[in-house]
Formats: structure tokens, C-alpha cells, sequence
């Protein structure tokens, strides 16, 4: 049987669970081959409680990479990114897209931009500008709610109804991707979940589940990598986030005992058994 293969392009934390030290297992405990793109090598991921990380710029390895890959005449079921460093990086990404995306495959981006209604440090709104255009090129985007805003260039805002959320979506499928969801999306503190909009068939879809009200390093990247896996196996949108969103509350759960030890990620690691059985 046919081996589905997806490359992810994002950055290396060496410690503290997130980009691909998340997508590669993750992906990989789905069943399917995953190729990566290192984008950058950090000893730590950036988030709070960590500083004096290193910090190692691979931007121009990439194009050697995909050159090499081209010749080998690779072939991917997905595209999958995560966090770009910079504009340079996002127009790399972009040529990366034109030679190896397919009518048979898929391109999902994670728009990552920042949170908390603010841009990450050494974001700027060129940088946004670029990620913006990154989008249009995509089947997928899965921006929160401050990324929604940023790529909109609308105001920033923490109460909304379902209402908002479909103009939202309907707007960022404008952008030029076919399909995008949003992330961490709730009406109130009970529920948490994520939303879709399908722009071909004008089709909303939505998933929620309990809210755990703390914030925990990389669920995003759980997320992500949950969805574009299903997406690869051929589950449809609903399936996809209803997959994504259990298995995301399914880490977070893991982790709420451990949070004095791994208050710098989630404990995914526990769950990827569950995970195999969502898929099946």
C-alpha cells in the first residue's frame, strides 16, 4: 500500500516541544513519511521562561535542499509549514510551493505571526505582507485569532460570536487559499475549538471541546500537524478538525499533572497512542 509522504518546512527547538520536534512524531505516529525542512536550529524555543537561546539561520540551505529534491524528482501528498523567520525565508518557501506543488497535492500553511493580539519580536507588517501573500498560494491557512486580525489587518478582539467568525473566514479565503480554519476559537470559557470554512463549496464546519484555561507552549503546532495528517489519509474537513481538536485537548489534559516539569510544552508524547487509534 502507498506510503503517504509530507514535507514540513519550520524551525528546530532543539528543547521545549514545538515546530518540528512536534510535527516530525506527530505526523509520523499517523502513519505517514515525513520529510523536513529546517529552517532555523534553536537550543530552546523563544517563549517565556526561556532566554539566551542560540540561534542558527539555515535560510540558505533551503534552496540547496529543494534543488537537490528536484533532481530526485521528490514528490510530497502534503506541504506543511510552520514559523518563518523572516520575509527572506517566506519568498524561499514560496518558490519552494511553485516547484513541488501538485494538482494531487495539498499545500497547508501555518500562518504563524503571534498571539495575544500581538505580532512575535522582529515581526513587522512587511513581514505580514509577505506571509499574507504565502497564503493566497495555499489549500489550507490555520491562523488564531490574532493572526486573523494581522492578515485582515483588522482590529484585534477577544469576544466575538459565531457570526463574526464566519465573516472572518469568508474574508480570509478572499486571500486566495480554498480552506481556512481558525484556531482557538470560543464563545465563552467552557468551550474551545476551531473553525473551517470550505470557499468551494460554501460549506462552514466547526468543532469544539472543554477549555482548559491555561496557555500551553505548541498546541498550535498540535494542531497543525494533526490536521494537514488527517487531511493526508483522506479524512474530510470535519473529520480533520474533530481529530485535531480531541487530540489537542488530549495533550493538554496530559499535561495539566506535569506542569511543574513540562510547563514549557505539552506532553504529546503521552497521547500519540490515542492518536493512532483516531486515525484508523
Amino acid at each position: 500500500m502507498y506510503m503517504k509522504k509530507i514535507v514540513s518546512i519550520q524551525d528546530i527547538s532543539c528543547f521545549g516541544k514545538c515546530s518540528l520536534t512536534v510535527a516530525l512524531p506527530i505526523i509520523s505516529a499517523m502513519g505517514i513519511e515525513t520529510a523536513v525542512i529546517p529552517t532555523a536550529v534553536l537550543s530552546t524555543h523563544t517563549g517565556e521562561g526561556f532566554k539566551n537561546y542560540t540561534f542558527r539561520d539555515l535560510t540558505s540551505d533551503i534552496p540547496a535542499i529543494a534543488e537537490h529534491w528536484k533532481t530526485m524528482d521528490l514528490r510530497f501528498d502534503a506541504l506543511y509549514t510552520g514559523y518563518l523567520g523572516s520575509q527572506e525565508q517566506v519568498e524561499i518557501v514560496s518558490r519552494f510551493f511553485d516547484d513541488f506543488g501538485r494538482n494531487d497535492n495539498f499545500i497547508i500553511v501555518d500562518p504563524v505571526l503571534g498571539d495575544a493580539g500581538r505580532l512575535y519580536a522582529g515581526f513587522t507588517p512587511s513581514f505580514v505582507a509577505e506571509m499574507r501573500r504565502l497564503c493566497s498560494k495555499a489549500d489550507f491557512i490555520m491562523p488564531n485569532m490574532t493572526e486573523v486580525a494581522f492578515l485582515l489587518d483588522i482590529p484585534y478582539t477577544e469576544t466575538y460570536d459565531e457570526a463574526y467568525v464566519k465573516d472572518v473566514l469568508k474574508k480570509l479565503a478572499a486571500l486566495g487559499c480554498r480552506t481556512p480554519v481558525i484556531t482557538g476559537v470560543h464563545y465563552d470559557d467552557k468551550k474551545q475549538g476551531a473553525a473551517a470554512y470550505d470557499s468551494a463549496a460554501d460549506k462552514f464546519y466547526f468543532s469544539f471541546d472543554n477549555n482548559v484555561n491555561y496557555r500551553f507552549h505548541g498546541t498550535g503546532d498540535i494542531f497543525s500537524s494533526v490536521f494537514t495528517g488527517a487531511c493526508a489519509l483522506g479524512k474530510d474537513i470535519q473529520q480533520c478538525l474533530d481529530i485535531a481538536v480531541r487530540f489537542t485537548l488530549d495533550c493538554i489534559e496530559a499535561t495539566v499533572p506535569h506542569l511543574e516539569e513540562t510547563w514549557y510544552g505539552s506532553c504529546f508524547e503521552l497521547c500519540l497512542g490515542k492518536l493512532i487509534d483516531y486515525v484508523k
